[in-house]
């Protein structure tokens, strides 16, 4: 009889995860994350903003960085992630390097953030040209625009929703419906920005019908975190994680069934959206 268990949990890794306030897809990020990774999640203060530029620069701040980094070091995780693509693209590339060193210096492991993932995923990938689609305002979506063309990445198209609450709430359907519409200008890949838009279960699938990579803010920001734990993120037939399925690769599984699952329910999104 194997009474091992007797001896306690089995070890543990910690990923260090910050998120804004109005994070609502905690067991999305763990779907990203094997069985022997623990995430520690902690939010920023509350603040009666909408999304906006103004709210993305609030949630950065390095002292409420600071403070989140402080709340997770008891849990000794051996890497810190800043789970908010508005917030760590805001202040351009030069930012959000200063972020990630804010975090490295407040908890002393290695950080990432959203939108440094997303460079170091594109550059994983070969890809220059993306489209893009956001639940943002234009302002937003212009300011992430403007922080990849920092980085030498153009984008071809994009679509978004203009929302500024309650973003969790957009069902696949609407994703999808973007996605069709921001790659009609070609691209090497789509990315789907904001950490609060619901992505995991529709990437295989836009990938197996627009034929390219496509790459969603809490996809980088796991795969970029356990990258720096040595260990690979959980995402059968998502491209960056799985090379098998990337455009020319021969995997050794057939890809899913076709057909858009259907994800949260709808909610009224004309509304307003969430964050991130």
């Amino acid at each position: 009889m194997d009474v091992s268990f007797l001896g306690g949990p089995h070890p543990q890794r910690g990923v260090g995860v910050v998120a804004p306030f109005d994070f609502a897809l905690d067991r999305e990020l763990w779907r990203w994350v094997p069985d022997e990774v623990s995430l520690h999640l902690t939010r920023t203060p509350y603040v009666p903003v909408e999304v906006s530029l103004d709210l993305a620069r609030l949630v950065s701040e390095h002292e409420t960085l600071a403070d989140a980094v402080r709340a997770l070091t008891v849990a000794e995780p051996e890497v810190l992630a800043y789970a908010c693509t508005s917030g760590s693209f805001v202040g351009g590339t030069a930012g959000e390097r200063a972020m990630c060193e804010a975090m490295t210096r407040e908890g002393a492991v290695a950080s990432v953030t959203t939108s440094g993932a997303l460079l170091e995923a594109l550059a994983e990938l070969g890809a220059r040209r993306i489209a893009l689609v956001t639940p943002y305002t234009w302002s937003v979506t212009q300011a992430l625009e403007e922080y990849l063309a920092e980085a030498g990445v153009v984008v071809t198209a994009r679509a978004y929703l203009g929302l500024t609450r309650h973003i969790w709430k957009v069902p696949y359907r609407d994703v999808a419906d973007m996605a069709r519409r921001a790659v009609e200008g070609g691209a090497d890949a789509l990315f789907i920005s904001c950490t609060n838009l619901p992505t995991y279960d529709v990437i295989p699938q836009l990938e197996a019908e627009l034929r390219m990579p496509v790459i969603s803010a809490n996809q980088v920001t796991m795969w970029s975190a356990l990258r720096r734990l040595g260990t690979r993120a959980v995402g059968p037939y998502q491209a960056l994680i799985d090379p098998g399925a990337r455009p020319g690769a021969s995997p050794l599984n057939p890809p899913p069934p076709q057909g858009l699952p259907e994800g949260p329910p709808a909610g009224p999104p004309a509304e307003g959206g969430g964050w991130t």
